[in-house]
This record gives structure tokens, sequence and C-alpha cells, in this order.
């Protein structure tokens, strides 16, 4: 009596590298495309935490008119003295924030540290590149403009969105929008 043997014929093995072949076609543009939404997603995220911080620090000026605190920061991390003036520096619950015409300054002592884009406090260039962001630009003068880059795609220089600090009093900053291509933000390197 033959022992029958058990096995896949060369017909069932091609059939199975052709259906994983194509599995594998489809599903990896797939893959690419949904980190991509990520980092889209991520820069998005940043842009409104950006909005929200800047809209939070100014409503904090306006309510403290300019008087300097009586008492030192909680915290003493950040620019400027222990206590707070209103006028150059605010004080919040992680440190004080750089600001100028009642908004945050476009460098990471100013709106960096105010949106949290970090854990660390202050922010620093090796915190922001652990994140994922990289900053060109920017400064602490009136209508300076700080870049934000979300790293790891295929061209940080093209994903971005801009922060430019009012310049002058009264007037309010501008967070950049974003598009597929533009000069105030931009997705199309993500």
């Amino acid at each position: 009596m033959k022992a029958k043997q058990h096995g896949f014929t060369m017909i069932e093995l091609i059939v199975v590298i052709v259906i994983l072949g194509i599995l594998s076609a489809v599903a990896l543009p797939r893959f690419t495309n949904i980190q991509r939404d990520a980092r889209i997603a991520k820069l998005n995220a940043a842009r409104g935490a950006v909005q929200a911080a800047s809209g939070m620090i100014h409503g904090t000026v306006l309510v403290r008119g300019g008087v300097a605190d009586a008492a030192p920061c909680p915290v003493n991390l950040g620019f400027g003295g222990a206590t707070s003036n209103n006028t150059t520096n605010v004080c919040t619950e992680n440190g004080r924030i750089r600001i100028l015409n009642g908004y945050p300054t476009a460098n990471s002592q100013g709106i960096v540290d105010a949106a949290g884009l970090t854990s660390a406090f202050p922010a620093t260039a090796q915190a922001l590149a652990a994140e994922g962001y990289q900053l060109a630009g920017g400064g602490a003068a009136a209508g300076s403009a700080l870049t934000i880059r979300v790293t790891g795609g295929s061209n940080a220089a093209t994903c971005f969105f801009r922060y430019t600090a009012p310049a002058v009093a009264g007037a309010a900053p501008l967070v950049g929008a974003l598009t597929p291509a533009s000069a105030e933000g931009n997705t199309a390197g993500c």
C-alpha cells in the first residue's frame, strides 16, 4: 500500500503568489496615503493649537490690561523676569510667554511655547525635532513670520503653515491657511 502524499500543486502555489502580489499592489499605495494623511492631520492640529493659543494669550493680555502681576509666576520658566509685566510677557501655568502687541511673538519663546507643540517648556530645537516639527524664520519683532513645518514627508519645505505676528497694536496675527500650494500654508510635501 502506497502512502498518499499531501501538498500543494504548482498551479495552487502560483495562484497564491499572484493573489499576494495583487493585494500588495493595492495595499501599499493606500498605506503610503495614510501616512501622508496623518502628517496633514498633524499639521492641521498644530495650526489649530497655534490659533487657539494666540486667542487665549490675547484674551489674557486684555483682561490684565498691561498691569504687572503682583506675585511671581508659579513656574519660573520662560521669557523675562519672574514677575510678568503683561506687556512683554504673560504668565501661564507652564511658564512665561513672550508677547508683542498683545499676541505671542513669532518664535519658540512666544507662539510655540504658548501652543504647547512640545512637551518641553521652554521648547528647544531638539524637542521640536523629536515631535516631528521644524521651525524656520520668525523672531520677536513686530510682523515677524514663523514657518512651522512637519517633517517626515517627501519635502518638509512644502509641508508647513506660517504664523505672522501682528505688525501694529490692535491688529491680529495671521495663521496661514493650508492648501495644496500656498505661500502661507502648504501640504504638497507632506
